[in-house]
């Protein structure tokens, strides 16, 4: 298993200023170079045997697979879920531009 140069991490909550403070914070600490946010979504799940329908606002994160485990911990301790959705997904391709920024502003 490899860790990725780039990643965008997803995660979820039920307030658009919820998603804001997520995003502000993340971008503060240096741990992601930017967020955006999306919704509201519908989400669909089974959550302690029923299934649940809420809306919900996405965060996706840009971050360096280097500063990953630092954003989960950020997400963890910061979201108010018992159970955050937190998905990396490797970027495979980017403009070498872009690249170079999402490091810089990750590098702290």
């Amino acid at each position: 298993m490899t860790v990725a140069d780039w990643l965008t991490v997803l995660t979820t909550t039920d307030a658009p200023e919820k998603a804001e403070a997520l995003a502000r914070g993340a971008v503060a600490a240096r741990v992601a170079a930017c967020a955006q946010i999306s919704g509201p979504v519908v989400s669909v799940y089974r959550w302690k045997g029923e299934i649940e329908t809420a809306s919900e606002w996405q965060v996706s994160f840009k971050t360096t697979g280097t500063r990953y485990a630092e954003l989960e911990t950020y997400l963890r301790r910061e979201h108010d879920y018992e159970t955050p959705e937190i998905i990396a997904t490797p970027v495979d391709r980017g403009s070498r531009e872009y690249l170079e920024w999402l490091e810089r502003e990750t590098a702290g």
